[in-house]
């Protein structure tokens, strides 16, 4: 079941919701990335103090709703059905129509949610929903290459490994190498 338009994802799984972030989520959010603070810091930025607090999420997430609105972002989270707890993010940035029709795609996990084959499915969800509403072409992740769980989920979904870029990301304070992948959508038309 599905409901999309450009303002909000809705897909669902057997197990879980995949659907656009709203500002009712701070708090969820909020006790998400404090949850997995220590788990996810090899693999993120460096965070500011800030960004564990409700008000700085409350803010985010009213930016994040008019980029989902304007078609220009997308910030989805993983939910489970049975507990209503924040399992993930799925994300979807710089999105660039013509004559580009691509974006980049993020994403996180629960320490508590992973070897389940959650983020390959809802990454399988959220890349079905950018290519056949929003119509792009190409989806480009990057992945630190000590982090072999993420590269096994892109290639798993057909992911193509394009290179290694030096220094790409700020990693937790350290310049990282990344992976660079992209996944092109061969079904892709030019609407008219």
């Amino acid at each position: 079941m599905s409901l999309s338009n450009t303002t909000q994802v809705y897909e669902e799984d057997k197990s879980f919701v995949l659907r656009t972030a709203e500002p009712s989520d701070a708090e969820m959010i909020l006790d998400y990335f404090i949850d997995n603070r220590d788990h996810l810091m090899p693999w993120e930025p460096k965070r500011p103090a800030t960004f564990y607090t409700l008000e700085d999420w409350q803010q985010k997430l009213v930016k994040l709703h008019e980029l989902h609105r304007m078609g220009l972002a997308y910030y989805l989270i993983i939910v489970d059905k049975q507990c209503g707890q924040m399992l993930g993010t799925v994300s979807f940035s710089n999105i660039t129509r013509y004559p580009f029709h691509a974006c980049n795609m993020g994403y996180s996990l629960a320490e508590t949610a992973q070897g389940k084959g959650i983020m390959t499915r809802a990454i399988k969800l959220a890349v079905a929903y950018m290519f056949e509403h929003q119509n792009l072409h190409r989806i480009m992740a990057g992945y630190l290459p000590r982090n072999v769980k993420s590269g096994a989920v892109l290639q798993r979904l057909g992911f193509k490994e394009e290179g290694l870029a030096e220094d790409y990301l700020l990693i937790n304070g350290k310049w990282e190498d990344h992976v660079l992948t992209s996944l092109v959508n061969s079904k892709w038309k030019e609407k008219q």
